[in-house]
């Protein structure tokens, strides 16, 4: 006996899924655009750090990210 619980599934086309993940956004698909990252690795004896950072501007908003990382050999 299968005692999975069962989902009900449907489908979705590739406009509708677009507008709803941010696909086009129903603007334009001709605009104007920018973005740029930036990052670093340093090893010292057992430790190795990274960081970078990055942004984008877009008709459809503005996304940015910074991250830091390191590790212990």
């Amino acid at each position: 006996m299968n005692l999975v619980p069962q989902v009900e599934s449907a489908e979705i086309s590739d406009l509708d899924l677009d507008t709803i993940a941010g696909g086009q956004a129903g603007g334009s698909p001709v605009g104007i655009a920018a973005g740029g990252a930036a990052g670093l690795y340093v090893e010292a004896g057992p430790v190795g750090v990274g960081a970078g950072v990055g942004a984008s501007v877009s008709p459809q908003g503005v996304a940015a990210d910074l991250h830091l990382s390191s590790t212990l050999y």
